[in-house]
């Protein structure tokens, strides 16, 4: 098979297309052909070699993989046909740990991602366990599972399952130009929250604006924290949707009003940020991690995209040839929502 392979970390330079074996599903595995995979900025630590987990070399990336399967191990536990259109739910479990065993699939002491420690999606074929299939929606394409798989279900279990977000409550939603934040705009206003979306330029807003955001900043041209307290009568808000980390932290949490809650699921800009400690306690913060979303989560999102109350927000689409294209794209923040690779 065609696959986008690097042997040393690096770069999008060290991104070759090769041809490597045609995997060959385990005894509970499932051999997808890939139809559809999303980039994230997972791909980049990964190639960098910056995440905790460094893979084998040679590797394959791509953890947001939606296609059809082409064969199932002899013990394969699924209901799942060969032939039948998939998504793959992203993060791996044991289903033996005491976090699994309490429907904790997401921090598995076990646990993995399709694409960090074992091959991914950016290949025509990928082996994954049957137990992380999820059956595509009838009229729900590929590429547009592809497009939520990771990161629309991070938003959703960021928003829905973690911060618990209610009707009538206010959320900024940072970088409103990526998988998650345009994502986040959307479950926010389905939820019937009002939305603050924080872009780099106008035209990023303009678009979030198309998805629902009632209002807007632009983080470059003005005081980020100023606009917030300006745009909610200096109250601040209740949620704050964090994945860029070091460069916004401190003013995600000055933006909070008492008993706000601020939501992380990755720090793109740095790991390490100060926090005002007499604000968290008196202003009764909440600081919430958030790692992914489980096997329901991201049947309830492909649900709701088919029924088309979400919707897949796909910048561009790139061959495999492609896939070092994609990635500096995304490094250099000019896409808005999601860039996809069609094997």
């Amino acid at each position: 098979m065609r696959a986008a392979v690097f042997q040393e970390f690096g770069g999008p330079g060290v991104l070759r297309i090769a041809e490597m074996p045609d995997p060959r599903p385990g005894p509970t595995e499932a051999l997808v052909r890939v139809r559809a995979c999303g980039v994230n900025h997972l791909d980049l630590l990964v190639r960098r070699g910056e995440t905790p987990i460094k893979p084998p070399l040679p590797h394959i990336g791509g953890c947001e993989v939606a296609g059809e399967v082409v064969a199932l191990g002899p013990e394969a536990s699924t209901d799942i046909q060969p032939g039948q259109q998939v998504a793959v739910a992203p993060y791996l479990f044991c289903g033996r740990c005491e976090y699994c065993l309490a429907g904790e699939e997401t921090v598995c002491r076990r646990g993995d991602i399709i694409g960090l420690g074992r091959h991914g999606g950016f290949a025509e074929f990928v082996c994954v366990p049957a137990a992380n299939l999820v059956a595509l929606p009838e009229g729900l394409s590929p590429e547009d599972a592809a497009a939520v798989s990771l990161s629309m279900l991070t938003a959703w279990h960021m928003l829905v399952t973690r911060a618990r977000l209610r009707p009538g409550e206010v959320v900024l939603v940072l970088a409103a130009g990526s998988g998650v934040g345009s994502a986040a705009i959307q479950i926010a206003c389905l939820t019937g929250a009002r939305v603050i979306a924080a872009a780099s330029t106008d035209e990023k807003l303009a678009r979030a604006r198309e998805l629902g955001a009632h209002a807007v900043v632009n983080y470059q041209a003005h005081d980020l924290l100023a606009e917030v307290r300006r745009l909610t009568d200096r109250r601040g808000v209740d949620v704050v949707v964090e994945h860029v980390g070091a460069a916004t932290w401190e003013q995600s949490v000055a933006a909070l009003t008492r008993n706000g809650r601020l939501v992380i699921c990755g720090a793109t800009s740095g790991t390490v940020g100060a926090t005002n400690l007499w604000h968290l306690f008196a202003k009764q913060l909440q600081l919430i991690g958030s790692y992914g979303g489980s096997r329901a989560e991201l049947r309830t999102v492909l649900r709701l995209v088919a029924e088309g109350r979400l919707k897949p927000v796909i910048h561009a689409c790139f061959g495999l040839d492609g896939v070092a294209s994609a990635q500096q794209m995304l490094e250099e923040r000019r896409q808005f929502g999601k860039l996809l690779i069609l094997p």
